[in-house]
């Protein structure tokens, strides 16, 4: 019975209606495209399982790079590992922090000071060095950002190379020709899994690496990357995917480079980074990929195959996308509004 539940699963799962266009089978997917031997074939569901290894392995290989790489590198610039006063241990005051993790109030305070023989203060002075203790030390936050700047760097470029060759790059309607009978080359298919090996190491550290203000929208982020790498890989729409992968990695790594320039404490060359990935990211983000991207899978593939049951979660995918976009270069503007005002990126 439970045999016979898993297989009515599965058929409810890869239901062809859902994630074929009309008259195309899985069965019509499973052949070589290619002449015999000619190594070609078209995506598998079963190739993103291969993204797990590997992301345990860039997981590893980051470990690697911030302890010996970039962490020399940090110590060369000045940024020692160093925190911030650390408070002494008090148990009373330590079980207090732990309830309200803020300054008591005047009330509790003169308690506490009657308590503790302390005066008011000395406790208030505690409790924000208990507070402090906790952030994270400029040496941790560099190492952290030149992992993501490498990787960022690298892959922008490895996909720039690779897609200045592809007939997609210079007309997007390309990517719906023959639809899905589109082979898929060895170069498409690392950059596409490499991709989404690293978002899924992004997603395993993000509860382990630092918090920021924004882990939640970085949470819908990750989530609805990783959807779309798998789902756009599964029905193989992995042309249009290497657009939007290649125009997200344009901006990234300026980011990580103005973080980087502001640990080390080169304001100038920080401010510079940042206007500049404000810049690319608003032309890219709100510009380029809703006029080239939303553009091509909204409209040139209705017009060229037609909208099915996938076809409608796909660009659903993309259009969340494009709000994040949107609140994100809110917060790009802002940020650099008071960079203006206070004359440096803070």
């Amino acid at each position: 019975m439970a045999a016979a539940a898993a297989a009515a699963l599965r058929a409810w799962f890869w239901n062809e209606r859902f994630w074929l266009p009309h008259n195309v089978t899985w069965a019509d997917l499973a052949g070589e495209p290619g002449p015999p031997g000619s190594g070609l074939q078209y995506p598998r569901a079963g190739h993103v399982l291969s993204a797990f290894p590997l992301a345990l392995g860039i997981f590893a290989v980051r470990l690697l790079f911030e302890r010996f790489i970039a962490k020399p590198c940090a110590i060369s610039l000045g940024i020692q590992d160093s925190g911030p006063h650390r408070a002494q241990p008090n148990a009373i005051l330590e079980k207090v922090f732990t309830a309200i993790t803020k300054a008591p109030d005047g009330r509790r305070l003169e308690g506490l000071s009657k308590q503790l023989d302390w005066d008011m203060r000395k406790i208030q002075r505690w409790f924000r060095h208990r507070r402090n203790q906790d952030k994270p030390s400029t040496l941790r936050k560099f190492c952290e950002s030149m992992w993501r700047f490498t990787f960022y760097f690298s892959i922008f470029f490895y996909g720039i190379r690779f897609l200045w060759t592809a007939p997609w790059f210079w007309d997007t309607r390309q990517c719906w020709h023959n639809y899905p009978f589109q082979p898929l080359t060895s170069r498409l298919y690392y950059y596409y899994i490499l991709e989404l090996a690293f978002y899924w190491s992004l997603m395993f550290s993000q509860f382990t690496d630092i918090k920021r203000k924004d882990f939640l929208i970085m949470f819908v982020h990750h989530l609805a990357t990783i959807g779309l790498i798998t789902f756009s890989y599964m029905n193989n729409m992995v042309r249009v995917g290497t657009l939007v992968l290649c125009l997200h990695d344009a901006s990234d790594f300026l980011l990580e480079a103005a973080k980087l320039a502001n640990y080390a404490k080169y304001q100038r060359l920080c401010d510079a980074f940042f206007m500049l990935f404000g810049v690319v990211f608003i032309v890219t983000r709100l510009g380029i990929y809703p006029f080239w991207i939303l553009n091509t899978t909204l409209f040139e593939s209705w017009e060229l195959i037609g909208p099915y049951p996938s076809w409608w979660l796909f660009n659903g995918l993309l259009v969340t996308l494009q709000v994040l976009h949107i609140i994100w270069s809110y917060l790009i503007v802002r940020t650099a509004y008071k960079a203006l005002v206070r004359g440096k990126v803070t």
